[in-house]
């Protein structure tokens, strides 16, 4: 490869609270990708403080990109471009690494490359998969979103379905918290869920109108309260693991039936998974199953890459780059922002 060949980004993360900074060569080579979580600082209570987060990403994120580039063997006058995810997240979090970014790329006069969020995390899969390339359909599951991806080209994609009320992470956190399992609760259900019988409760699988793509979890989640609020007045005993499994089933039943089904229903012989739900070891384990049977390829990021982080944003980005986009210092975090919409 040419030196003229060679994009190299350096690429910012902090929608959430995580602050992360990368360094990535053309989308796939990971040079670095370093992270701070504040898991530890929320935890005690029991979520993600918007206004704690903020604080934290400005105490953080110099260290962060100053140990990234060092990890990386780089300095600052080797990258051609700055990238920075502007939306969806927590507004604050966001403007926290917007400035960062819009800087640094004003005062090393490099090009801005704003990435979306959920784009990065459809983008972890090139890391993991040097091979893979669209088109193929991805199944998004993080914390507040549940999607389904055509991806059509790098930079071109058709949204299948989305979900209509909570997200599956949401309602994996609200499940959480009602069974006094602690922050971040969704790791806790899987873990349980390993010493609990899946069929000990019947709950619903929501699967909406005849062919639909969209999802909806909250009547899931109600139906998971109900239960033990139900149990608890009548004073009947009920295992904690066997209700976590139940639940967990009933979500990764929905989203492999619809994820399948896209794949058969658009012709597609690959399937990947990503956001911070496709770590659930249960549910990679359905969809590589289900996809053995039908011949389909099943792809998914390894655990570091399933959440947030800045070197699936590096990836992104620089697709983003070679298609021409770019920021510039009008570039504002948009805490709201869709899946395909770009606001720069």
């Amino acid at each position: 490869m040419n030196d003229k060949d060679r994009v190299v980004i350096l690429a910012i993360e902090s929608s959430c609270d995580e602050t992360s900074a990368a360094v990535v060569v053309n989308g796939r080579e990971v040079l670095s990708n370093v992270i701070s979580s504040q898991i530890k600082i929320h935890k005690q209570f029991g979520g993600v403080v918007p206004e704690i987060a903020s604080r934290k990403h400005i105490e953080n994120i110099d260290r962060v990109v100053a140990d990234a580039l060092s990890e990386a063997g780089v300095t600052l006058k080797d990258i051609d471009a700055v990238a920075v995810t502007y939306g969806p997240g927590l507004v604050g979090a966001l403007l926290v690494g917007v400035s960062y970014a819009k800087s640094l790329a004003f005062g090393l006069d490099l090009p801005l490359i704003p990435v979306h969020h959920i784009e990065g995390h459809i983008a972890a899969n090139y890391i993991q998969y040097k091979e893979l390339e669209p088109p193929f359909i991805c199944l998004v599951v993080s914390g507040g979103h549940t999607n389904l991806v055509k991806i059509n080209t790098y930079n071109d994609f058709d949204i299948l379905g989305h979900t209509r009320d909570d997200a599956a992470g949401e309602a994996y956190d609200k499940v959480a918290r009602s069974l006094g399992l602690p922050y971040p609760g969704g790791p806790k259900i899987d873990e349980i869920s390993k010493e609990g019988n899946p069929d000990s409760v019947k709950f619903p699988r929501v699967m909406l109108e005849e062919g639909s793509y969209d999802f909806s979890f909250s009547g899931l989640k109600s139906a998971v309260l109900n239960h033990l609020n139900r149990c608890r007045l009548k004073g009947e005993e009920y295992r904690e693991a066997d209700i976590a499994a139940s639940f967990q089933k009933a979500v990764i039943d929905v989203l492999t039936e619809k994820a399948v089904r896209a794949c058969e229903e658009y012709g597609m012989s690959k399937l990947a998974a990503c956001g911070g739900v496709s770590a659930n070891f249960a549910l990679r384990a359905s969809l590589e199953e289900a996809c053995g049977k039908k011949g389909i390829e099943f792809y998914v990021p390894r655990l570091i890459l399933c959440t947030d982080n800045g070197a699936m944003i590096g990836s992104a980005a620089y697709y983003e780059y070679m298609a021409g986009c770019r920021g510039d210092m009008s570039l504002n975090a948009v805490p709201s922002l869709k899946l395909g919409e770009r606001r720069y």
